[in-house]
């Protein structure tokens, strides 16, 4: 049976009480802020919690808050995102938790609690920068070994930090500072003259 969203946010409020820093409803949607410091009990109890039962983690994210254009105020510049879902119960919440140090973003892993979070929480170390406390094997994912820097940040360089070029004399690719010159990406749309029916 279906839980309606105010049902739902009415027994994660009382489930998890003083955890929850903010429960948004919108869209059909429950979105919980959790303090970091209750992050990984708080998945706990969204798991075993008979009335809850969220026994699949669908996704987790990393999210840099730092140019942000919404109405939401962020406490913090860095948080995760995850979303979980009941298989039995057939509802779904969305949950954030905001990474207390801006210069050195830390939160606990959930690996233990989800274990499809490993490849996520990779993820999110690698393109953001965010360290999670308990990971099993917390190492790049996505870039190379000798990446430098975090490229899903908001202060990261378009163009990046380094280059690769295979060398023919070393016989190997090496790396190298960037030799193209920083530049402004503006969009343009190019279409042909029939792009909207028959030239008139």
């Amino acid at each position: 049976m279906t839980l309606n969203t105010q049902a739902l946010a009415d027994l994660l409020q009382q489930v998890l009480g003083s955890s929850i820093v903010r429960l948004k409803q919108d869209l059909g949607e429950v979105t919980i802020d959790i303090a970091p410091a209750d992050y990984h009990a708080a998945a706990l109890k969204l798991r075993d919690t008979a009335g809850l039962k969220f026994d699949q983690l669908i996704d987790l994210c990393g999210m840099d808050y730092s140019t942000y254009g919404g109405k939401e105020s962020h406490p913090q510049r860095f948080a995760v995102i995850v979303h979980l879902l009941s298989v039995e119960l057939n509802q779904r919440v969305r949950l954030r938790v905001y990474a207390p140090d801006d210069l050195m973003p830390v939160l606990d892993s959930l690996v233990d609690v989800w274990t499809g979070a490993n490849w996520f929480e990779r993820e999110a170390f690698d393109l953001y920068g965010i360290l999670f406390v308990n990971h099993p094997d917390l190492r790049r994912i996505l870039t190379d070994y000798g990446f430098v820097g975090h490229p899903f940040r908001k202060d990261f360089p378009i163009s990046g930090y380094v280059e690769m070029r295979y060398d023919e004399t070393q016989k190997r690719v090496i790396y190298q500072p960037v030799t193209i010159e920083p530049r402004e990406n503006t969009p343009r749309i190019v279409r042909e003259e029939t792009y909207a029916g028959p030239a008139r």
